[in-house]
């Protein structure tokens, strides 16, 4: 097949494509239209740089004379709008024998990362155990509205925590920008739409599928892998690593493991452990610092997010054809490059949504966006943050006594490189102001983009209404931030409010904080994907700093779950 990009149509011939597409495939490879034997759309966006707004197309086409094919493609063999369609089928690199009965490896989390490794583990005939500390997506989900309507937090089911990890509570945003020469995406995508998850994800630019979906489509991916003889031990937390000195590596030879219903620990015999932890999973980070797991420190970004009416976005993205069914609501995404460095960016964009409370810890507030598949709230919100790097975390042993329980070498490093854990000591700063701030209960700090402005704490709401649940309290984000943070977002929003029109709007709402950007830590790995220092443990997805986002840490999923197939098998 002949893969055309770039073709574009006038939207009012979008609502039924085929036809009008058929004609422009024909025209631009120079064909009579008969000569276009089947037409698929793979991917479609929408182009608003101009007055008339026009859908843009990635199509692949099968002459009605396959011979004709190859000396076309010559034809057009500079042009890379005009390519052969590639090949996007996934083939296992290995697979076990039939009724394997061998070693058996263990997936520890089981959010986007863990749902795919432990997947392409089961389809290679691997029989993966998974240990989710979480509960099923269900009993989470009502653990997390517990947060959200009561204000009770649940430290092991929330958010954070549980089947589906952090993306569940998400736009369900399926699209990333990472590297996919294998195009591993279009696996991830292919089983969440044979999980459930709408079809459209195959072909829209920016596909989501909103958390209500996402519930059904997580229950089923888990059905396949049990199908395939796999099993998921929901509540259950590996607390140790069972390690041996082989020559002169670190050889990993099991977990321990803690039943959370009943407190039983027992050990778990593994030689090979995918560790797809999230982000949040501090206490496994702190675990693994002590266990001399070769880590070190990474940048993420703290900020928080803010709120705007849906239309206001809507308009200043699409103009006149604001509201046109097949456009939805609009998205955006923005960067300024602030005085001193900084750089601030929308980030996580949730058009027609809310934002939600995401802590896992008591004590702390934590800000995250979600949508749901129609994306019809009134409010569009976004995160709204700086990027950070180890220069900025804390390195006093006072602060790491007071966040962590322990100095964990944190006085050795004065003048030196940043403590691995130092992203975690601010992040819990952080959070934890942002508590006071809010005045408990997990009500969040919050303030009107003109009040912020003006550096003046807000003492009223305004025109849009917060959507954060439990409630946010008026207030002065400037307290909730270090102040070169919220200079660089002071400079940031009115450069914002150029670029898309009623950015700044007075009325806009800032609610704070937002720290779960990405992973504070970034696990070592080496060519094979395992730790650096101990052999049989796989740091994957975002926990470990190797995606950010649904879609990247399946695809780290599968890559890493395929490096442990071999490994395991002898390839």
């Amino acid at each position: 097949m002949i893969r055309i990009a770039e073709l574009r149509l006038p939207l009012a011939q979008a609502d039924a494509p085929q036809a009008p597409l058929a004609a422009a495939a024909a025209h631009r490879l120079g064909l009579p239209e008969g000569a276009i034997a089947r037409l698929a759309v793979f991917k479609r966006s929408f182009d608003a740089r101009k007055a008339e707004l026009l859908a843009v197309y990635i199509v692949d086409v099968e002459l009605a004379d396959p011979g004709a094919a190859t000396a076309l493609l010559a034809r057009f063999g500079d042009d890379p709008h005009v390519q052969p369609t590639p090949d996007l089928a996934w083939r296992p690199p290995v697979a076990a024998p039939a009724g394997w009965q061998g070693e058996r490896p263990v997936v520890v989390g089981f959010g986007p990362c863990g749902i795919f490794a432990a997947l392409v583990l089961a389809q290679m005939g691997l029989k993966p155990i998974v240990l989710e500390r979480g509960k099923p997506v269900r009993e989470r989900t009502q653990d997390t509205w517990g947060l959200w309507r009561r204000g009770q937090l649940d430290p092991e089911s929330n958010v954070q925590f549980g089947e589906g990890g952090a993306g569940l509570f998400s736009d369900g945003k399926l699209y990333s920008q990472v590297r996919d020469p294998r195009h591993l995406g279009r696996k991830v995508m292919a089983e969440f739409a044979q999980a459930g998850a709408p079809e459209d994800i195959l072909w829209v630019a920016h596909p989501h599928v909103g958390t209500f979906k996402l519930v059904k489509v997580v229950e089923n991916l888990r059905a396949q892998i049990i199908a395939l003889g796999g099993e998921v031990r929901f509540q259950h937390r590996a607390i140790d690593l069972l390690l041996e000195q082989e020559q002169e590596a670190q050889v990993l030879r099991g977990l321990k493991v803690e039943n959370l219903q009943n407190g039983e620990v027992r050990e778990l015999p593994a030689r090979h452990a995918v560790l797809a932890l999230g982000h949040s999973a501090r206490d496994a980070f702190a675990l693994l610092h002590a266990r001399g797991v070769a880590m070190q420190a990474k940048p993420f970004s703290i900020g928080v997010r803010i709120e705007h009416p849906q239309g206001l976005i809507d308009r200043a993205r699409w103009g006149r054809h604001a509201g046109h069914p097949l456009l939805g609501a609009a998205e955006y995404r923005l960067t300024h490059h602030a005085g001193g460095g900084r750089t601030v960016y929308s980030f996580c964009m949730c058009p027609g949504g809310t934002v939600v409370a995401a802590t896992s810890e008591p004590g702390r507030v934590v800000t995250n966006g979600m949508s749901q598949y129609s994306r019809n709230e009134r409010n569009a919100n976004a995160g709204l943050v700086v990027g950070i790097t180890p220069a900025d975390f804390p390195r006093d042993a006072a602060a790491f006594e007071a966040m962590l329980g322990a100095t964990h070498g944190a006085e050795s490093l004065q003048g030196g490189a940043a403590h691995p854990l130092g992203g975690i000591v601010l992040q819990r700063q952080l959070e934890a102001g942002a508590y006071a701030l809010g005045g408990g209960g997990y009500r969040a700090p919050a303030q009107r983009v003109q009040d912020f402005l003006a550096q003046r704490p807000s003492t009223a709401l305004g025109e849009v209404i917060p959507s954060y649940q439990p409630g946010v309290t008026p207030a002065d984000l400037h307290a909730a931030l270090p102040a070169w943070a919220t200079a660089a977002l002071r400079e940031a929003i009115p450069a914002f409010g150029r670029k898309l029109r009623g950015y700044d709007l007075p009325d806009a709402m800032m609610t704070g904080v937002e720290t779960r950007t990405s992973s504070p830590v970034h696990i070592q790995r080496g060519e094979d994907l395992q730790s650096l220092n101990v052999r049989g443990l796989y740091p994957a997805g975002e926990g470990a700093g190797y995606a950010g986002g649904i879609l990247s840490a399946g695809i780290d999923g599968i890559k890493v779950g395929e490096a442990v197939a071999q490994s395991l098998l002898g390839h």
